[in-house]
């Protein structure tokens, strides 16, 4: 009984307060946000030495800097949005694995996480050039590399040393080829199809995954809207995906052949730049970045998947922000937003009914930085 004592302490703490702000009429957003702590994760993407940026987060959700690490790789590019991607960093189911792009050197790097200590396990050839998208699913990955020859590659994670391993034969080319400027690869929420968006060509690539996870038999479908950027699968076979041509956000039933049914066609937020899209845990609601506008849009999603803007100005990061990535806390409480325009990471209080209560931000993100995830 004794490992539950923090815990309750915890809650019944929080709870006095709660009542206390009660009865002077006011309970603080953050207040009732309160949870576990946990950290949040930026790749710096530079080209001399590529590192991940550990934020310590506090249980209202306010960031800290921890620590830097290096991924024994480069990154590339400069601006806003170098990769002109989602999902450049990501971790893996249980939060114990952490996988980071180096786009500059063409590999993959992977850290074991330990909170905000990152240990490098290794480093591997990405299997194409320039890696901008990791995709996990279980111990299967796959890279997405946008330079060349755009291609898929996959890899295991062996269970035994949780090293990143090629899948050889796993390599397939993109629909779309040189012209198709890739932006993200996803699994679905049963590992049976993967998908990529291909902004280049405003087509949607899927493809079916076997047991011995190799991904095959390639179906590329027009997007809803223009330029499909990032998406964000949802359960019941759902997927929503960003539109920066409409500044939109679309979403589509996902068959077992890897074909898509639009649900809901490009419903605009008004925004501009409307390029990454998350979705919360319980699939009820959705929000979009919009870099030219600097303001995040929220959706809600009904079981079916079909879409309602909720509120074109959900958030707003302040102006030349240039909000380019963002990333949930695994319990949903909190948005964090990566601002490619002046180096900071905004977060936001989800609240119940979606909207977003804004929490401050923290800086020191240098210039070309691409990637955020978060516990």
């Amino acid at each position: 009984m004794r490992g539950f004592q923090p815990d309750f302490l915890h809650v019944r703490n929080v709870l006095v307060l709660v009542v206390f702000a009660s009865f002077l009429g006011v309970v603080p957003s953050q207040l009732l946000a309160q949870g576990r702590s946990g950290a949040v994760y930026v790749l710096t993407n530079q080209s001399v030495r590529n590192s991940v940026m550990v934020f310590r987060r506090a249980p209202d959700g306010t960031l800290s800097l921890s620590r830097t690490f290096s991924t024994n790789g480069e990154g590339a590019g400069t601006g806003a949005d170098p990769l002109g991607s989602q999902r450049a960093l990501v971790l893996a189911p249980g939060n114990r694995l952490l996988l980071a792009v180096n786009a500059g050197s063409n590999e993959v790097s992977e850290f074991a996480v330990r909170g905000t200590q990152l240990d490098l396990l290794n480093t591997v050839s990405s299997g194409g050039v320039m890696p901008v998208s990791i995709a996990v699913h279980g111990g299967l990955v796959y890279v997405l590399n946008a330079g060349g020859a755009p291609n898929i590659t996959g890899f295991r994670i062996d269970p035994f040393t949780n090293y990143l391993r090629p899948l050889p034969g796993s390599q397939q080319n993109l629909a779309g080829g040189s012209p198709s400027a890739p932006a993200e690869v996803g699994f679905s929420p049963d590992g049976g199809v993967l998908m990529v968006t291909e902004k280049g060509t405003s087509k949607i690539d899927t493809f079916t995954v076997n047991d011995g996870g190799y991904a095959s038999n390639e179906t590329a479908t027009a997007s809803s809207g223009a330029t499909p950027f990032g998406f964000a699968f949802i359960p019941r076979s759902l997927v929503l995906v960003s539109e920066a041509g409409p500044d939109a956000l679309s979403s589509y039933q996902v068959e077992q052949n890897g074909g898509l049914n639009v649900v809901t066609a490009s419903l605009g937020n008004g925004q501009q730049a409307t390029c990454w899209v998350v979705a919360t845990d319980d699939a009820r609601y959705a929000y979009t970045a919009s870099a030219d506008t600097a303001a995040i849009s929220s959706y809600a999603v009904d079981r079916n998947g079909m879409l309602s803007l909720l509120d074109p100005t959900a958030g707003a990061t302040g102006s030349g922000s240039a909000p380019t990535d963002m990333a949930l806390s695994s319990d949903s409480r909190f948005l964090y937003v990566r601002d490619g325009g002046n180096g900071t990471v905004s977060g936001f209080v989800v609240e119940s009914n979606g909207s977003l209560t804004p929490m401050g931000s923290v800086g020191g993100i240098p210039a070309g930085a691409q990637g955020i995830a978060a516990q």
